[in-house]
C-alpha cells in the first residue's frame, strides 16, 4: 500500500504541494500540468506520480477567464420537482458534458421577477450561455442578457423580439388525442388546462377548441382552465358528468393534472375514457395504462443545448425557431370505459369501415 504523505491534508492540494513533495519547482509542476515542453521525462513522470497520490486538480478559472470562456451554462426551467423538466435538465446536462461544460440549473417558480433575477445572477457568473424556459404571460428576451451578449436559447415556450426557440407541436397533439376518442366513440369530451398565465396552456385550449369544431362535436364545449387540484378537478368532473349528455371522455394539459384527475376520478368512481399530455412515470402500470401525449422532453433539452452551442462556436445566422413532433402513445384509458359504455355517443364506422 502506497503511504500517504503527510503533506496531504482534508484540504484541496496545491502545486506548492506537489512541487515540495517531488522535490522540484512550482513552475516545473506548471509545466507538466500544462502539457509544456523543458521538463526531463523522469522528472515528468515522478511529478505526475505525486500529483496522483496527492490527487491533485488543477483549477482552470483563471486560466478560462483570460480566454473569455467559464465553461459554463445555465438552464432555468419553471419547477426543477416536475419530472418533464428534469428530463430537460438531464439532456441538456448531458450536452454540456459532452463538451466540457459545467451546467448551472435554477428554477423561476413560473415568476417573471424570479427568472430576470436568476438570469441577472447567472449573467454576472459570466456562464458562456443559458438555456431558458421563460415564465410569464408575454415574455420578452431578457434585456440583461441581451445586453451581456450572452447567447440564450429559450425552450418550451416562445418570447417577444429574436431568439433561438424550440417548441413542441401543441396543437398536433392535442388533434391526435381528440382524434383518438372520436374513434373510440366519445362525443362529448371535456379540457382541463393548466393556469392560462403559461403559453403552453393557452395554446392547448386553442387547440382543443379548434380541433372540437372541426370534428363537429356538440355543444357546449367543456374547458376548465387551471391551476388546478385534486378538489378542482373533482367539482369539474362532477359538473361535466350531472345530468343529460354528460362528459364520457377528458384531455389534461399537463402531467400533473393528468394525476389529479387520476384521483378525482378514483375518488368519484368515474370511469371516464383519458389522455393526457405529457408522459408520467408509472403511467403503463396505472389500471387502465394511461394514453398521453409525449413530447420528449429529452428530445427538446438536447436540442436546445446543440443548438447553443452552436451559437458558442461563432454561429451567426438569424434566430430559428424549432418545432418538435409529439407522439400519442396508446395505453387504453382512451378507450370507452365497460361501466361507462352505454352513455358514449357512438359514431359507428360505415359499412366495411374499420375501428381504430
Amino acid at each position: 500500500m502506497t503511504p500517504v504523505s503527510p503533506r496531504a491534508t482534508a484540504t484541496r492540494p496545491t502545486m506548492a504541494d506537489v512541487a515540495a513533495e517531488a522535490n522540484v519547482s512550482v513552475k516545473t509542476v506548471s509545466r507538466v500540468v500544462n502539457h509544456e515542453p523543458g521538463v526531463r521525462p523522469d522528472t515528468a513522470a515522478r511529478v505526475i506520480a505525486v500529483i496522483e497520490r496527492l490527487g491533485f486538480r488543477r483549477v482552470d478559472t483563471g486560466r478560462h477567464l483570460r480566454l473569455g470562456r467559464t465553461y459554463t451554462i445555465g438552464l432555468v426551467v419553471e419547477d426543477l420537482a416536475n419530472p418533464f423538466y428534469s428530463q430537460i435538465g438531464a439532456a441538456v446536462e448531458r450536452e454540456a458534458r459532452i463538451r466540457q461544460h459545467q451546467l448551472i440549473t435554477a428554477s423561476a417558480e413560473g415568476s417573471p421577477s424570479r427568472e430576470r433575477a436568476v438570469l441577472a445572477e447567472l449573467v454576472a457568473r459570466r456562464v458562456d450561455g443559458l438555456v431558458v424556459v421563460p415564465a410569464g404571460a408575454t415574455p420578452s428576451v431578457d434585456a440583461d442578457v441581451l445586453a451581456s451578449g450572452t447567447p440564450i436559447v429559450y425552450l418550451d415556450r416562445p418570447v417577444r423580439g429574436q431568439a433561438d426557440t424550440i417548441l413542441s407541436d401543441n396543437h398536433g397533439g392535442i388533434r391526435s388525442a381528440m382524434e383518438h376518442l372520436v374513434a373510440h366513440g366519445h362525443r362529448r369530451v371535456g379540457f382541463l388546462g393548466d393556469d392560462p398565465e403559461f403559453w403552453t396552456a393557452r395554446q392547448r385550449r386553442e387547440a382543443f377548441a379548434g380541433v372540437h369544431g372541426d370534428l363537429h362535436l356538440p355543444d357546449p364545449m367543456r374547458i376548465s382552465m387551471g391551476p388546478h387540484t385534486v378538489a378542482t378537478v373533482s367539482d369539474v368532473i362532477t359538473g361535466w358528468t350531472s345530468g343529460k349528455d354528460p362528459v364520457t371522455a377528458v384531455i389534461t394539459g399537463n402531467n400533473r393534472i393528468t394525476v389529479h384527475t387520476l384521483r378525482a376520478m378514483r375518488r368519484l368512481d368515474l370511469p371516464l375514457a383519458l389522455v393526457g399530455y405529457d408522459d408520467f412515470e408509472l403511467a403503463d402500470l396505472v389500471d387502465p395504462p394511461v394514453t398521453v401525449i409525449h413530447q420528449d422532453p429529452t428530445a427538446m433539452g438536447q436540442k436546445a443545448a446543440q443548438q447553443l452551442f452552436v451559437r458558442l462556436l461563432g454561429e451567426e445566422a438569424p434566430a430559428t425557431t424549432v418545432v418538435m413532433p409529439t407522439r400519442l402513445i396508446v395505453r387504453g384509458s382512451g378507450r370507452p370505459h365497460p361501466a361507462a359504455a352505454a352513455a358514449v355517443s357512438a359514431v359507428r364506422p360505415e359499412s366495411g369501415g374499420q375501428r381504430v
